[in-house]
């Protein structure tokens, strides 16, 4: 029975590519979901009611779907989280980001109509399914950017929010009195600083005092320098994050003389024979196929400068007298 319990397990999550069931549920679901959401988005024209009865019986099928997966997910939720027990493992997965979806794709149909809109967020899983690379999930960069960035992100978001509030507060005490119908509490003024801060500006209030209008210009040019650091600091985050992955995709760079002096030595003798010969000297550089030599301190030479200062003189001197010796 666990051994069964396991296969579905497999089933039901992300498929790799050699195991057929599981990618043909993947495939599966991604239609379900496509239906489910198209059917919300016809449901708000006027159709004919015989095609709003097809499209109320799809609804309730793909709700049905959705919820025996859901309770298969929550059936095998001991081997998504191995290292605690079961009921653990499935009050984890209950308020996991997908059991939530999970669930409020499935509520809305029995009992909060008003809430249907949260089907949308399934879309997310088919994100999921389709991973952008095979090393790992575009999702998972943003969310590693976020998580890397959240000080600097909150700690910007919280001058944005002080702005909000000094700003609201000041077009209130300078505007009540020529608009009191229009600024006539601290919210007024919130609302006008929310959508001037935020560059919507939607010109249903507005400062028409001189000392108010002058206020706008100042608090709108604090407010795009403002917004605009959150989105900074989120770029900075992925060119940092990119970086950092390539540095990890390139071979280690922690170059010694007797690292050098070996591979030079294989590298020239290891044709011979398919046995490895001992490291010889560095001075064996000097000797043999000095082209090869040559060769293969090119390729290490852009990453001489994470050796120690003395190998790293001796690594030119040597590169030095190949070179001579080459011309």
């Amino acid at each position: 029975m666990k051994k069964f319990k396991k296969r579905i397990f497999d089933i039901i999550q992300i498929g790799q590519r050699g195991d057929f069931p599981s990618r043909a549920f993947d495939f599966f679901l991604v239609i379900i979901i496509s239906l489910n959401i198209l059917v919300l988005i016809l449901e708000t024209f006027n159709l004919p009611a015989e095609l709003l009865k097809v499209l109320h019986i799809i609804e309730i099928v793909t709700i049905a779907l959705f919820g025996v997966e859901y309770l298969l997910r929550i059936w095998t939720a001991e081997f998504l989280y191995p290292n605690v027990s079961r009921g653990k493992a499935i009050v984890k997965f209950l308020f996991s980001y997908d059991g939530i979806v999970d669930l409020l794709t499935i509520l809305p149909a029995f009992f909060l109509s008003g809430f249907s809109a949260f089907r949308m967020l399934r879309v997310v899983r088919i994100f999921h399914l389709f991973r952008i690379n095979a090393t790992y999930d575009s999702f998972n960069v943003i969310t590693a950017v976020l998580k890397e960035k959240r000080n600097q992100i909150f700690s910007s978001l919280f001058i944005v929010i002080i702005l909000m509030f000094a700003s609201s507060l000041c077009m209130y005490s300078v505007e009540n009195v020529a608009q009191p119908d229009v600024f006539d509490n601290a919210f007024s003024g919130m609302w006008w600083s929310i959508s001037t801060i935020l560059t919507v500006g939607y010109g249903d209030i507005y400062p028409i005092t001189v000392l108010g209008r002058i206020l706008a210009i100042i608090i709108a040019i604090l407010g795009v320098g403002v917004v605009a650091i959150p989105t900074g600091i989120i770029s900075a985050g992925f060119v940092e994050h990119y970086n950092n992955q390539a540095q990890e995709n390139k071979p280690s760079a922690n170059i010694t003389a007797e690292t050098i002096s070996g591979t030079a030595n294989n590298t020239n003798s290891g044709t011979a024979n398919n046995t490895a010969e001992p490291a010889a000297p560095m001075d064996s550089l000097l000797e043999g196929n000095s082209a090869k030599h040559i060769n293969l301190c090119e390729r290490i030479l852009a990453d001489r400068e994470a050796t120690d200062p003395e190998t790293r003189e001796k690594f030119d001197n040597y590169l030095a007298e190949l070179l001579r010796k080459k011309g």
